[in-house]
């Protein structure tokens, strides 16, 4: 009876000693899988936070350009006392001003005339009893539409010859203003953008290379408006082409 109670107990003991280091060991591996997952939780953390840091520039592409259009509108005024004077008078005058601009390099398809725009001053006294040298006036308007710059500005100034044969010419009226039309924006859009990405890439490695950061991949980008203006008052036929681009990269350590 002895011997079987001893023969038990290290059965017993056996069986209590083999269940504690089973337990030990499913201890210790859990205890590496829990610090495993706590690693790999930090360093996402830590990679989510190095994703999340960013730097927002603003990149500039300024370039200047010839105009390709121009539109050159040539107003003057006629009067008389007749109606049919006045017509007779336009007439002879747009003879004058088509021949000095075909003269002057410029083709028949690139002039436009418009009827011109005739007014009563006696009509518009409404009653009064005032008097008036030439009772009809006329503005007549002829147009010049060219793609040659050089061509029509090289006639501007010499259109001043016609005033000695009897034309007035109006150059002070909003309607008749000269325009400079620049129309090739689509094909250099591609080369401004690039321009203007670059410099946003510089700007952002500047600001990287200060903060001890690695500049990383574009984030976001978004690209301004497009815009167009004069170079200056006396120029134009110049047009400065202007746009912003607005870039957001990543940083890294």
């Amino acid at each position: 009876m002895i011997k079987k109670a001893t023969g038990e107990y290290l059965v017993n003991s056996t069986l209590n000693t083999q269940s504690k280091t089973s337990a030990a060991i499913l201890g210790f591996l859990l205890l590496i899988g829990l610090s495993v997952l706590g690693l790999s939780l930090k360093q996402a953390i830590i990679e989510y936070k190095l994703l999340d840091r960013s730097v927002t520039v603003k990149g500039l592409a300024e370039n200047e350009y010839p105009a390709d259009v121009v539109i050159w509108p040539i107003q003057y005024t006629a009067a008389s006392n007749k109606l049919e004077d006045l017509y007779a008078q336009v007439d002879k005058q747009n003879v004058l001003i088509n021949d000095f601009l075909i003269k002057n390099s410029i083709s028949t398809d690139e002039i436009s005339i418009s009827a011109p725009t005739i007014t009563d001053k006696l009509a518009q006294q409404y009653g009064g009893n005032q008097t008036v040298e030439f009772r009809y006036t006329a503005l007549q308007t002829i147009t010049v539409y060219s793609t040659d710059i050089d061509k029509v500005r090289a006639a501007m100034p010499t259109l001043s010859q016609l005033g000695k044969q009897g034309i007035v010419f109006s150059q002070n009226n909003y309607d008749a203003q000269i325009e400079y039309i620049f129309t090739r924006l689509n094909e250099i859009k591609p080369q401004m953008i690039e321009q203007s990405t670059n410099n946003a890439r510089l700007v952002a490695e500047k600001f990287a290379t200060d903060s001890q950061s690695q500049l990383g991949k574009i984030k976001r980008a978004s690209q301004g408006q497009f815009s167009i203006s004069n170079r200056d008052k006396n120029n134009p036929h110049i047009k400065r082409v202007r746009v912003v681009s607005t870039i957001e990269y990543y940083l890294a350590d």
